[in-house]
């Protein structure tokens, strides 16, 4: 007899039978029908209580609200993915206007150019696979197109968020995109700038990676 049946017969012998699930009803997880006008509203309201900042814009206007946000931030160039329409668009861009910052692609090993994305790469700009309302959290899932090391290197991230694709809480995204299909190895949950309280308890901005996190709500 294993060990996982002796401690189930131990169980079943206490309880004089088979071994039933509570009746409990979750009523934790329950949160009320928001429109996404009402996510949106929580979901700035969470991520800014944490140093985040939120730009609202439309398909249209994205590329100028980031160009002017670089700009004021002296961002001499931005890292964007290959395939993905964000960079697709960002460099299509760059043909007709001269106000974004030069555009890198992270599209070689990082061996080779570990340097220059730690030490020279101001910006970084990603796609998002939606939001949580309730704490303010941007769900990547990394790929060979937007590396991990895109949100956690460079001092600035910039995230696209689409306001259709923001759930009110964990749960919901998880059904929603039917996770317990198949997950990347490395999920990615964001809330906010990095930070940490490691030194005497006292919360700091930007020591393990960017130092500023820009959201970019399409509406």
């Amino acid at each position: 007899m294993s060990s996982r049946e002796t401690i189930l017969k131990r169980l079943r012998n206490r309880t004089g039978g088979e071994l039933t699930a509570p009746d409990c009803d979750f009523a934790v997880l329950k949160r009320p029908d928001w429109s996404t006008t009402e996510r949106v509203a929580l979901f700035e309201k969470m991520i800014e209580s944490v140093h985040g900042e939120v730009h609202h814009c439309t398909e249209d206007s994205w590329v100028d609200r980031l160009a002017e946000i670089l700009g004021a931030r002296g961002a001499r160039n931005l890292l964007v993915p290959k395939e993905h329409e964000i960079g697709v668009k960002l460099r299509s861009a760059t043909l007709e206007r001269e106000d974004l910052p030069h555009l890198l692609i992270y599209d070689e090993p990082i061996a080779s150019w570990q340097s220059v994305l730690f030490n020279d790469v101001d910006a970084s700009i990603t796609s998002t696979r939606g939001g949580i309302a309730e704490t303010g959290s941007l769900i990547l899932w990394p790929n060979s197109d937007e590396p991990r090391l895109m949100s956690l290197v460079p001092p600035i991230h910039v995230a696209v968020l689409f306001a259709s694709e923001l759930y009110t809480t964990f749960l919901e995204a998880m059904q929603a995109q039917n996770w317990k299909a198949g997950m990347p190895t490395n999920a990615l949950l964001i809330s906010g700038p990095s930070k940490t309280a490691d030194i005497e308890q006292t919360l700091a901005y930007g020591v393990h990676g960017p130092k500023e996190l820009i959201v970019l709500i399409i509406e």
